[in-house]
């Protein structure tokens, strides 16, 4: 792992891990419901200061993504392997995730599958399949900006429980204190 990475276009940079990512997530979201991927990007509700705070945690997600396409894969390396393990773990489980949300109905709070463990599984996953990449390329810059991304669009995810606890009252409230917002915490 180095701090800051030597950036320069190749065939084996990180963005083969984002596309495999993109590729999948495209599929599930052209066969899914219209009404099912509405509301996996409903944002109704959230405040403006809600919303800044995501945008601002997007722009240093932005940044993290050029990095791991503009940073080559460490082949041959310890860190690609766990890097890899990461990103898989990560991808399944974002797809379990998925089709758990999928699989709820309409009107009901999503708490079946990976959501007994966590609220926010897709959120998790998601930070887990990155954090793999980066490990991946090798990069601890391209791991802080991550971080610091996930840190602040934490804010995003407090509007989003608001939300929910508003449409789906004391069911939601329920879950709350039984299930942990990020598995562990």
């Amino acid at each position: 792992m180095e701090l800051v990475p030597t950036l320069k276009i190749g065939w084996l940079n990180g963005w083969i891990l984002l596309c495999l990512l993109c590729l999948i997530e495209g599929f599930l979201l052209i066969v899914f419901p219209k009404d099912v991927v509405t509301r996996l990007f409903d944002r109704s509700g959230w405040d403006k200061k809600q919303r800044t705070f995501t945008v601002i945690g997007k722009l240093f997600s932005l940044a993290c993504l050029i990095l791991i396409i503009l940073t080559p894969l460490k082949i041959g390396s310890s860190a690609l392997v766990v890097g890899t393990i990461l990103y898989i773990l990560g991808l399944v489980g974002l797809i379990i995730a998925i089709l758990n949300f999928r699989n709820t109905p309409l009107g009901q709070p999503v708490t079946g599958g990976l959501y007994r463990l966590s609220r926010h599984p897709q959120i998790l996953m998601l930070f887990i399949l990155f954090m793999g990449i980066c490990v991946a390329i090798g990069s601890w810059l391209a791991l802080l900006v991550l971080m610091i991304s996930k840190l602040v669009q934490h804010l995003g995810i407090l509007a989003e429980e608001e939300v929910c606890l508003e449409r789906y009252g004391d069911s939601y409230r329920t879950y709350m204190k039984r299930v942990p917002r990020y598995f562990l915490f």
